[in-house]
């Protein structure tokens, strides 16, 4: 029996596409590698000017995944750091770290509170149709914060041909050797999601319930010293997840919207003292609304619209009580910083056009407008700040085997001096039918966040103060890769891409004691900063067996490579090697997965009072690798059971004393994660044609 299938892609600003394919072709797998993120329609991976990583919803189910995070933490060039005393993660890229990664939700930028990419665990990873990545600065596109790269992350825009569509998820995993059923200790995922369609009509809409039990904690009524001598503590967590999306779409115009809701408890014990038997329990409250109305209309065949609004508010409270254990009672602490409510806002508005003149030149120009605000106890009153922008790129396209893309973009903010240009040149060049080779430069720019402008931390810890004299970080960017996609069968194909970049950054933004004020952590600007390395990337899909196979060597700059007194090495290599392999069982509807990664040491350098001045440091190196195995039953029901982290890594060593920054791992060993997890989960899907 032949099956077919029918594959529909769109993109804001151009008519959707469709095309019934037999899936045991060539073709579906081109198919499968159409990207959208900045592009000026959707288009396949080998004819993006663009270097492009993409992560399917078939792989994000694989991997029974329950946050962005556990996703992307095998990719290369990717490492992810916790800050356990918050309960939030932070992700980097490419040795840059999140605050120069762009976020994006359907091509909309995430607000964050602070310069750290916690929003990327705060969206449900059940609407994820797929993830794209584009490594290299994309300021021209997406403005600021995108010197690293941007991650947009798509989701699901409809049930296909189905009338109707409902599912339900349940996942249950251990934490560790913790584990109570379906709640308390260990993880704890339920979701249900519907999405109905009728002519030009389509309506998704889901609810996700997170649960996680926290691991390795003290009993409520440990002492302040036993809470405190066991530094790998992980906190409860549990969210409430909403979301739908409206949308009416005919063959020249369509337009959607879209509601996201967010309510993240994380509860903190900090032990009780002894002599009183009262102790401090906190709560940190988080509650995010994101709004996106977008809308594309194709005129003719020449010039295609389309207009992009969002806005986000953001908040999180901090509520701190005293609790007598004595008598159950409680009273609201009056400690500095221990009640607070820190709101933030942002809104966007982009609008862009593309006009093809003929076979070989196209444009692309836009106009956008960011507005972030924010106002609490710790922002130093309520200040806003607004950006202004232009940008225009061309598609040049000579022959069928050179594309070149320039482009610019005019910024004007109201706070800060942003340069008044960005350029970038992307260019790719088909040398044969299986060979392409990619050159790029592209200057970036990453303006000062809020926080890190007027945020002030105070309390029986932390001294921080913001900075607002801080200058924008600029960066000029070289990226080069060549593509081999030299065999491509009914049962077997390989590609190969080879890549390499260089990014060099002026007043970087660093955590760093006041120079007037050793006593005070601060933000401050250093003049120079730089990262490079290359990636060789392998992806193998024989008969039943896909294999994605990478390797990395990334260098980065320290804080103390420009510093006078310094003799040591100035830029510090970390290897990576991962190896993400599935073999399916068509007879029987399942397969088995392998994702791992290694992770090479991380070095640095250290402050010191020897005579060397300088000490070199060492966070160590550590394998991680998931099993996963994923059945289909009664053509409706599909289970999922493995094991996460099997190598059981919980904490990295780190040779580091230092204990600058806002939430310093000095001197203790580095958290990663709460060991080996075993999962269990089931799927439910039911259509109606």
């Amino acid at each position: 029996m032949k099956i077919y299938l029918s594959i529909a892609l769109s993109l804001c600003g151009f008519v959707t596409v469709a095309q019934e394919i037999k899936v045991d072709t060539t073709k579906a797998n081109d198919l499968k590698d159409v990207v959208v993120t900045g592009q000026y329609g959707p288009q396949t991976l080998r004819n993006s000017v663009y270097n492009i990583r993409t992560i399917t919803a078939e792989r994000i189910k694989l991997r029974a995944a329950t946050n962005v995070q556990q996703v992307l933490n095998t990719e290369l060039g990717f490492r992810f750091s916790n800050d356990l005393t918050l309960g939030t993660t932070d992700v980097s890229l490419m040795g840059m770290t999140g605050r120069n990664i762009k976020i994006l939700l359907d091509g909309v930028p995430m607000a964050d509170r602070s310069d750290a990419r916690e929003s990327l665990n705060q969206i449900d990873i059940n609407t994820i149709d797929r993830i794209e990545i584009v490594e290299g600065p994309m300021s021209v596109i997406y403005g600021t914060d995108a010197l690293a790269g941007v991650i947009n992350i798509i989701t699901k825009r409809g049930a296909g041909k189905s009338l109707l569509n409902l599912s339900a998820r349940v996942q249950e995993e251990s934490a560790g050797n913790e584990y109570e059923a379906l709640s308390g200790k260990g993880n704890h995922i339920q979701n249900i999601s519907a999405n109905w369609k009728n002519n030009n009509w389509n309506i998704l809409a889901g609810f996700t319930h997170n649960e996680f039990g926290g691991w390795n904690l003290a009993s409520k009524t440990a002492t302040i010293q036993e809470v405190s001598a066991v530094p790998n503590r992980w906190k409860p967590k549990e969210q409430f997840l909403a979301n739908t999306k409206i949308g009416y779409s005919n063959h020249n115009f369509n337009i959607w919207y879209r509601l996201d809701g967010l309510k993240e408890d994380i509860d903190v014990r900090n032990g009780l003292n002894p002599n009183t038997f009262k102790g401090l329990l906190q709560t940190y409250t988080t509650h995010r609304y994101t709004q996106q109305l977008q809308s594309e209309y194709k005129i003719n065949n020449t010039l295609q619209l389309s207009a992009i609004a969002g806005f986000t508010n953001l908040d999180r409270a901090t509520r701190t009580v005293i609790h007598d254990f004595t008598n159950n009672t409680e009273e609201l602490s009056l400690g500095a910083g221990e009640q607070d409510v820190a709101r933030f806002n942002s809104a966007i508005f982009r609008a862009t056009a593309v006009y093809t003149l003929n076979k070989m030149v196209s444009f692309q120009p836009g106009v956008e407008y960011n507005r972030d605000a924010a106002s609490g106890q710790r922002i130093s009153g309520s200040p806003v700040i607004s950006d202004y922008a232009a940008f225009i790129s061309s598609e040049l396209k000579f022959g069928k085997g050179i594309n070149i893309r320039p482009g610019f973009r005019f910024i004007k903010n109201s706070v800060y001096n942003a340069p008044p240009v960005i350029p970038s040149l992307n260019t790719k060049f088909k040398l044969n039918d299986q060979l392409d080779l990619r050159l790029a430069y592209a200057k970036g720019f990453r303006s000062p966040a809020l926080r890190e402008l007027y945020y002030d931390f105070v309390d029986a810890s932390h001294t921080i103060y913001g900075n607002p004299n801080l200058k924008a970080e600029k960066s000029d960017s070289f990226n080069a890769s060549i593509a081999w996609a030299g065999i491509s069968s009914e049962d077997l194909s390989f590609k190969s891409t080879l890549a390499g970049f260089y990014n060099k950054f002026k007043n970087r933004i660093i955590f760093d004691f006041d120079p007037a004020n050793p006593t005070v952590t601060t933000l401050l600007n250093i003049e120079n900063f730089k990262t490079t390395g290359g990636t060789l990337d392998n992806t193998l899909n024989f008969k039943s067996l896909q294999a994605n196979i990478g390797v990395s060597y990334i260098g980065t700059y320290h804080d103390y490579s420009e510093a006078q007194d310094f003799a040591g090495t100035k830029i510090l290599w970390s290897p990576e090697i991962t190896a993400n392999l599935t073999y399916g069982f068509p007879k029987i509807d399942a397969n088995v997965s392998v994702f791992f990664k290694y992770t090479g040491k991380k070095p640095g350098f250290q402050k010191s009072s020897t005579p060397e001045l300088y000490k070199e440091t060492t966070i160590s190196g550590f394998s991680f690798a998931d099993l996963m195995l994923n059945k289909i039953l009664f053509s409706s029901l599909t289970i999922n059971a493995g094991v996460k982290n099997l190598f059981n890594v919980t904490q990295l060593s780190n040779s580091s004393t230092a204990t600058g920054g806002a939430h310093s791992t000095g001197g203790a060993s580095v958290p990663y994660s709460y060991g080996r997890s075993y999962v269990l989960g089931l799927t439910y899907n039911w259509s109606k044609l």
